[in-house]
């Protein structure tokens, strides 16, 4: 039999062994802890859905819809799409799952896989990963503050250095009258600016305002500004968001060329960026999408919400951190013989059960090798298990952080490894230290 050519991952994909993902876990864990302080709960969505739930949401005219969707046609001749973002899919859920009765206010937040067609960049996947939240039900400048309020508190416990910026994108009577000037200017200015502007200038002229290429940056600062064309109603959101920012100490910029990628912001717009990385420093977006709802066919909700880059955030976590979260084997049990060997499976079953991680080797090896195994799977204690162990029913175990070792039987191993230190499995504390 020939062997088969080795297949590897998809362009733009790519697999996150063990050693890589106390790092993720770290972040997902502290997520959970900063998030549930402000009420906010867990929702998860499928990662297929109805393409027309992203045309509608997104907007046609936009890049994730024309050029950067994953979508395919199921069995039945159905669209389907793989979820480039979740807001869509929270709302659609929302109102799927009448999430409104009997609650005012509605927190939402999600951690899992995004998909997006996307040329291949330093920190940028085309599978990739974000945390986002969701808040629905009010439309209160507070309550972005405090969102945001709640994600800088994650990000300043992972010790990420950030900079909030801010704008209004206003609403559906301010925003049509600004982007015809901003449509006007940039007809004249054609020439001058590159191919995706010229595009966007007629189908999305907004988008121009986020052009990184060098040589359209002297003409986009002569274009106008947003802020000083908003409606009385979302210049007075905008003034009382910012005053709610100062009482509670966030530290801001505003950014008349701050907008988003996606149709349905309206009003408030926000990123946070990195101050560690290079131009991709985007780590954290969103803004108000009141409206979105009834787009999607749901009831009239106001709506908040932002997404976050956890490949971006893992590159950034310092790595005395994510040490603090790390995979351990609690015991693992060396065996010298078949009848060490069954007393090893015994004994691995007693431990398990009171709550131990433990492992031993399958293919009765060497005792050097077993500790070779146990090594690599960053094992705190090894259990030897030899001819006299099984005749007095007492076992050497062998503490590996400093090398000391003790004669125990299995109920005094079990006490032995419930005392603090024993093991260094932990999750990120409150204080982030």
């Amino acid at each position: 039999m020939t062997q088969e050519t080795l297949l590897y991952t998809l362009p733009g994909m790519r697999d996150l062994l063990p050693d890589e993902l106390a790092r993720w876990q770290f972040i997902e864990q502290a997520t959970r802890d900063v998030f549930g302080r402000y009420a906010f709960r867990e929702i998860r969505t499928p990662l297929m859905e109805a393409t027309e739930l992203f045309a509608r949401s997104i907007g046609q005219e936009t890049d994730i819809v024309g050029k950067e969707m994953y979508t395919f046609r199921d069995q039945s001749g159905k669209s389907i799409t793989l979820r480039p973002e979740a807001t869509a899919s929270v709302v659609r859920a929302y109102a799927q799952h009448a999430m409104y009765r009997g609650s005012g206010t509605t927190k939402l937040y999600y951690m899992g896989p995004m998909f997006r067609h996307e040329k291949k960049q330093k920190g940028r996947w085309r599978q990739f990963y974000q945390i986002g939240a969701e808040v629905l039900g009010s439309d209160h400048p507070a309550i972005e503050v405090e969102t945001i309020e709640m994600v800088k508190s994650l990000l300043d416990m992972l010790e990420v250095k950030v900079q909030l910026l801010v704008n209004s994108v206003g609403c559906g009577r301010c925003r049509p009258q600004y982007i015809e000037l901003l449509r006007a200017d940039l007809q004249r200015m054609a020439d001058h600016l590159c191919e995706d502007c010229r595009r966007r200038s007629v189908t999305n002229p907004l988008r121009v305002l986020d052009c990184k290429v060098e040589s359209c940056q002297p003409y986009i600062e002569q274009l106008p500004r947003i802020t000083d064309h908003l409606c009385e109603e979302c210049t007075l959101h905008f003034n009382l968001f910012r005053k709610h920012l100062t009482m509670a100490a966030i530290p801001f910029e505003v950014t008349p060329r701050l907008v988003r990628g996606l149709d349905y912001y309206v009003r408030t717009a926000f990123e946070i960026v990195s101050v560690d990385l290079g131009a991709q420093n985007a780590l954290v977006g969103g803004g108000r999408y009141d409206g979105l709802s009834e787009v999607l066919g749901g009831p009239p909700v106001s709506g908040f919400g932002f997404a976050m880059g956890l490949d971006r955030l893992v590159m950034l976590l310092p790595d005395r951190l994510s040490s603090l979260w790390v995979e351990t084997t609690d015991l693992f049990l060396a065996h010298m013989g078949d009848q060490a060997f069954e007393r090893a499976l015994e004994l691995a079953r007693t431990f398990r059960r009171e709550g131990f991680r433990c492992s031993l080797d399958f293919a009765s090896g060497s005792l050097k090798s077993q500790l070779r195994l146990a090594n690599r799977l960053n094992t705190r204690h090894v259990l030897i298990i030899g001819e006299d162990e099984l005749a007095s029913g007492r076992y050497l175990l062998k503490d590996l952080s400093d090398s000391s070792q003790r004669q125990l039987g299995a109920e005094e191993i079990i006490q032995h490894l419930r005392l603090p230190g024993a093991s260094r499995h932990q999750a990120p504390s409150g204080e982030g230290a």
